[in-house]
């Protein structure tokens, strides 16, 4: 089965990509005024206490990523997590 024998509509992967561009940019106006991305987001909130490469493992992203986004956090702190 080749991938013209289906719509677009019909990949699991494409609703993935669609659902993953959404809560990325769903995110975006309420990060604006911090002046990061979602994914910074993701880093800054996660980093308390672990590894780098255990951040890696539960985000999905490689150390040359993580890398100047942990810089941010330094520089920044972390984010504010009051409700």
């Amino acid at each position: 089965m080749s991938p013209a024998d289906h719509g677009l509509d019909t990949p699991l992967c494409l609703a993935l990509y669609a659902t993953s561009w959404a809560v990325t940019h769903a995110y975006g106006p309420l990060l604006a005024p911090l002046e990061i991305t979602y994914p910074q987001y993701l880093v800054l909130w996660e980093e308390d206490g672990l590894t780098v490469g255990r951040i890696g493992e539960r985000l999905f992203l490689d150390s040359g990523t993580l890398t100047p986004l942990r810089s941010l956090r330094r520089s920044r702190g972390p984010p504010d997590r009051a409700p």
